[in-house]
């Protein structure tokens, strides 16, 4: 007897699904309502609002909230992402990312812990030569046998990020 192939899902349910993780999106709150925030399907947080309560709190204690919130927060975006994906199976990198998100606890601060401010960037004077472009590396032209490159703009090169040359 052939074994049938399994039955394919209407591409209507696959965009439904895509659609619904796109929407998705998680408010959480801290007991005392000090601290409030938002995650979206990946987990990353799209909002964070806090009240006067915040006031009467420590640096350490608006920290510890923030941090316990946004786990709530992250925790059940996952929990929500991996239902809505569970038509397709549980085998994958992306679910055992949302496995992960569910079980990860963010670090806190200790009790007595003091946090060093950040050194302030220095902005560099106007006069100061400021390269914003290096393309010293470049070669003058092609090769003979090779065609010319069109130019690249500036909004091109910048677009691409960092970029490793070896030294030939």
């Amino acid at each position: 007897m052939a074994e049938k192939p399994a039955p394919k899902k209407p591409a209507n349910d696959r965009q439904a699904m895509l659609e619904a993780l796109a929407a998705l999106s998680v408010d959480a709150s801290s007991p005392d309502g000090a601290v409030s925030v938002s995650v979206n399907t990946d987990g990353v947080m799209t909002r964070l609002r806090v009240t006067e309560a915040v006031s009467r709190m420590s640096p350490a204690e608006i920290a510890d909230a923030v941090m316990r919130t946004y786990q709530e927060a992250q925790q059940e975006s996952a929990k929500r992402s991996a239902k809505l994906m569970a038509p397709i199976g549980n085998a994958g990198y992306i679910t055992d990312r949302l496995r992960w998100r569910v079980g990860f606890t963010p670090s806190f601060q200790e009790a007595g812990e003091t946090v060093t401010p950040p050194v302030p960037r220095r902005t560099p004077a106007v006069t100061e030569n400021v390269v914003l472009k290096d393309r010293s590396e470049e070669p003058a032209g092609p090769a003979e046998d090779e065609q010319p490159e069109p130019a690249e703009s500036d909004d091109q090169y910048y677009e691409q990020g960092l970029r490793y040359r070896p030294s030939w």
